[in-house]
């Protein structure tokens, strides 16, 4: 399995709107970077993502899962971007800021801190185990710890 953190604005596609979707989930559409587009080709069904809101938030919300691999981005007609699609597993009991992630010198190395403005991003095992932690997840059952 591997990990992800996929990045939305609130206002556009919150974590709400993603539970709202229910076991269906929802495209991942309308991304237009390479790098973000490659990580979604890399994706297995059952890879699991941190929900990030960003510009207003900041913060790692909830817990999505792969449900279909990577295919044509519905939201354009141009080959070139594809996109997966995702559905709600949980909420993170408590919300995990970035601020707290750049104070965190486990998650140093981590593409939230390094890559910014990237929109779908590897995470690491032991990142996608401290963030859960931070989150008051057990990383490997997603049960409150």
């Amino acid at each position: 399995m591997q990990y992800w953190l996929f990045k939305s604005e609130p206002f556009k596609f919150s974590w709400e709107d993603l539970k709202a979707r229910g076991d269906a989930g929802e495209e991942w559409d309308g991304i237009r970077n390479y790098q973000a587009r490659n990580n979604m080709r890399e994706m297995k069904i059952g890879d699991l993502g941190f929900f990030y809101h960003s510009n207003e938030g900041l913060e790692v919300v909830g817990i999505c899962e792969v449900c279909a691999l990577s295919h044509p981005d519905t939201t354009t007609d141009d080959e070139r971007w594809d996109c997966v699609d995702v559905k709600a597993v949980c909420d993170m009991p408590e919300a995990v800021t970035l601020k707290a992630v750049k104070a965190n010198p486990k998650l140093a190395e981590m593409s939230l801190v390094t890559s910014m403005r990237l929109s779908v991003q590897p995470v690491r095992k032991a990142e996608w185990m401290e963030v859960c932690r931070m989150g008051g997840l057990d990383g490997k059952t997603l049960k409150p710890r």
